[in-house]
């Protein structure tokens, strides 16, 4: 059941569906952070009865927001270093989320460079640690809402005629082979190929 004054949808994508899903429909879509970023081209999805996800032993300090309501960020660190960013999918109290991996810089570029010291575009989102560092996220982002500022979702205008790659999530021990990495098919700035 979702809660009221809580948006389940958000430019046309449905937050409350299944985070493979949602995961999916992502790809293509423009994500900005204080009119910083780019294209969604790399995504993967996690739920609570996944043991790969941060929430498949249920609710703890650190993923509460996970459990929240529907298009939400959820903001964890990872290996003590890098702040990863993460939607939130499902109803409140479920546990699903769908992990940010690569953007194609478009917006911000001279400031997402100076925060990652470096000039390469084809590295300044590839990969979700990477990312967060160019967005300039933090933990503070933890449980904002997708709708409303410092964050944008903006579908992409018509045609939405690409292609989307379908394989195995990346950096994990459990659930490996499970196909809920999803990327936007000749994109240069996936974290990783796909197989």
């Amino acid at each position: 059941m979702l809660l009221p004054n809580f948006p389940n949808s958000v430019a046309g994508i449905d937050f409350s569906a299944a985070s493979d899903t949602v995961a999916r429909q992502l790809i293509g879509m423009r994500l900005l952070v204080h009119g910083v970023g780019g294209v969604i081209v790399e995504t993967e999805a996690y739920d609570h009865e996944d043991p790969a996800s941060h929430s498949f032993s249920g609710p703890t300090p650190r993923n509460a927001a996970m459990f929240g309501p529907p298009a939400r960020l959820y903001v964890y660190r990872s290996y003590g270093i890098h702040w990863c960013l993460n939607l939130v999918c499902r109803e409140p109290g479920h546990g699903a989320g769908v992990l940010i991996r690569a953007l194609a810089p478009t917006e911000g570029l001279e400031l997402m460079r100076a925060r990652r010291g470096l000039d390469n575009v084809r590295l300044l989102c590839a990969g979700p640690g990477r990312l967060g560092q160019a967005l300039g996220i933090d933990r503070s982002f933890n449980g904002l809402r997708l709708d409303a500022p410092p964050l944008a979702l903006i579908a992409p205008g018509p045609p939405r005629d690409f292609a989307v790659l379908t394989g195995p999530r990346i950096g994990i021990s459990k659930a490996v082979d499970r196909p809920w990495r999803f990327g936007l098919a000749g994109s240069p700035f996936l974290s990783r190929p796909f197989r």
